[in-house]
C-alpha cells in the first residue's frame, strides 16, 4: 500500500509539473501541487520505507520528472498545443504613409466611435482610426479635430 501511494503521488507530481509547465504560465497552482506532490512521496518514502527506500523513491521520482518532460517534448502532442501561425502583417502608422495614401490630415473633423480615455476610435470620413485625445477622457460620439499627428499618432480634441 505504501508504495501504491508513492507511485500515485509521483505520477501526480509528473503531471502537474507538465501541466505548469507547458499549459499554464507562470507560478500556479499546478506547480505548488507538484512540487508539494514530489516533496510528500519523498518525505513519505522515508518516513515509512526508510532510508534505502527514501532514497531510491527520490531518485525514481526525478528520473520520472524528467522522463515525463522528455516524452512530453517528443511527442506530438506540443505540436498541437503549440501556436502554428506566422503573424504576417506590420502596422502601418498614419505618420509613416505615403503623402497620396493619407486619410486623415491635421484638422480633419471627426466623431469619437469609442470612449476616448485618452486612446480609443474615431471616425473621419468613413475611416475609423485609433486617436489618442488631448483633453483627457472624451464620451462616445463626441465631434472631435485632428490638432496634430506625431510618429502615427493621431492626436484629438473635442470639437468646440
Amino acid at each position: 500500500m505504501d508504495v501504491l501511494i508513492i507511485a500515485v503521488l509521483i505520477i501526480a507530481a509528473a503531471l502537474l509539473f507538465l501541466i505548469e509547465l507547458f499549459i499554464v504560465p507562470g507560478i500556479s497552482l499546478a506547480g505548488i501541487g507538484a512540487l508539494v506532490c514530489a516533496v510528500y512521496a519523498n518525505y513519505y518514502a522515508f518516513v515509512h520505507l526508510g532510508t534505502t527506500g527514501g532514497v531510491v523513491t527520490l531518485i525514481i521520482s526525478g528520473i520520472v520528472c524528467i522522463g515525463a518532460l522528455v516524452w512530453f517534448m517528443r511527442s506530438k502532442m506540443l505540436d498541437r498545443l503549440a501556436l502554428q501561425k506566422d503573424v504576417d502583417w506590420k502596422v502601418n502608422p498614419i505618420g509613416t504613409e505615403r503623402a497620396s495614401e493619407r486619410r486623415v490630415k491635421v484638422g480633419d473633423k471627426g466623431i469619437s466611435v469609442t470612449r476616448l480615455a485618452q486612446i480609443g476610435s474615431a471616425e473621419f470620413d468613413g475611416n475609423v482610426v485609433e486617436v489618442r485625445s488631448i483633453d483627457g477622457f472624451v464620451d462616445e460620439k463626441t465631434p472631435v479635430v485632428v490638432r496634430r499627428i506625431n510618429d502615427g499618432t493621431i492626436m484629438v480634441e473635442k470639437l468646440k
